[in-house]
């Protein structure tokens, strides 16, 4: 059974954690690469060595592989998981990944530090980067710790000053509620304070408010 992107797929929480065991270190591996391939000095040999032995493991990894994106699924013990997400995704090396508290139902906050493949201007964070992740923290925060689905409506974003590469932290927080629009106000922030500001709208679909309803 699917409702729109969101896939219902029997896979018993205990396979999921030996799965994630298996892809975590992998995507952390590629993560490092990433890194490595923008700070790397090493004489031209060797990057084309390196390269060739990429393609070679990008050849084995899709002997079998998906069809189309992982989109976001879910098993009848209430588990999720997304791993391909930009942001928080387990299997995603382009993901942080942002690791999320939900202190309480429309309260969040996370911890995460951003290197080198998330630079913008010199030794400061792409500013598209933190909005992304600010968007994400700020729908997770909507959905009320997985309670309900939420859609971004609207986001507006205040960059007080550049925000540099390095530990962060995010908050969010409820802000008001209308009927399917839930407004939500986010922060991101270095130890010497706040860099960025926050405000969205997030809609509840018709469809997540309609099955809410008959449950």
């Amino acid at each position: 059974m699917s409702i729109g992107e969101f896939v219902h797929e029997e896979i018993p929480s205990t396979e999921l954690d030996r799965l994630e065991a298996t892809y975590r270190p992998l995507a952390d591996a590629v993560r490092d690469l990433l890194d490595a391939t923008i700070r790397t000095t090493v004489p031209e040999e060797q990057v084309r060595a390196a390269q060739a032995e990429i393609e070679a493991l990008v050849a084995r990894l899709r002997a079998e592989q998906l069809p189309g994106p992982a989109g976001v699924r879910f098993n009848s013990e209430a588990r999720a998981w997304n791993w391909g997400n930009a942001v928080v995704g387990l299997r995603n090396a382009v993901a942080p990944p942002l690791r999320i508290v939900h202190e309480s139902a429309g309260h969040a906050w996370a911890e995460v530090e951003l290197g080198a493949p998330y630079e913008g201007p010199p030794g400061l964070v792409h500013g598209g980067v933190s909005a992304m992740l600010l968007d994400h923290l700020m729908g997770e925060t909507a959905s009320a710790a997985f309670t309900r689905v939420t859609f971004t409506g609207t986001l507006t974003m205040t960059y007080r000053r550049g925000t540099p590469l390095g530990p962060l932290r995010l908050e969010a927080r409820i802000d008001r509620e209308e009927g399917r629009k839930v407004w939500v106000v986010a922060s991101i922030g270095d130890a010497d304070g706040v860099t960025v500001e926050a405000e969205g709208v997030f809609i509840v679909p018709a469809w997540a408010a309609g099955e809410a309803a008959r449950g």
